[in-house]
């Protein structure tokens, strides 16, 4: 069975949702989701898995801060921001519950892993890096299978949740 394609043909700020539109700015039209929104985390991640061979980037973990979807995509040079954002606000209610709460988990890991490196010492942090980015993957995972139109009782299946 194939869902249904994503239901709104204007977004709230009156942007057209059409499959053209939302195909260019890689939107799910299912979801009303994008993947490049991911790229906020993937980053952060890539640089705990880079930290044991080059310390001097974990300033840049530091610096790292939690964006909404929203926020992510107003400061990106991303061309389809603007359907992007507009798809978000016009997606189905539990699709975006179950994405945010997900991302919430992503941003509590992600923070929690700042924190530890913060007290760490150098030695420490070539293994607790990784650990971290390690338990990050799998909520992107979640993240990624949602806004491809995974249920959340799928991802549980498919063992991303």
């Amino acid at each position: 069975m194939t869902a249904a394609p994503f239901p709104y043909a204007t977004a709230p700020e009156g942007l057209a949702l059409s499959p053209d539109a939302l195909k260019a700015a890689n939107v799910d039209p299912v979801t009303g989701l994008a993947t490049d929104y991911l790229n906020h985390f993937n980053e952060v991640v890539m640089l705990l898995d880079m930290l044991p061979d080059m310390p001097e980037m974990r300033e840049d973990v530091l610096a790292w801060t939690p964006a909404s979807y929203r926020e992510h995509f107003e400061r990106s040079g991303f061309s389809g921001r603007a359907v992007a954002i507009a798809a978000y606000a016009a997606a189905p209610i539990p699709i975006r519950t179950a994405f945010d709460t997900t991302v919430a988990a992503i941003d509590a890991r992600l923070v929690a892993a700042q924190e530890a490196l913060a007290a760490a010492d150098d030695a420490a942090v070539a293994f607790i890096a990784p650990a971290r980015a390690a338990e990050v993957r799998p909520l992107l995972a979640r993240a990624d299978a949602l806004i491809h139109g995974a249920t959340y009782e799928a991802a549980l299946a498919a063992g991303v949740a």
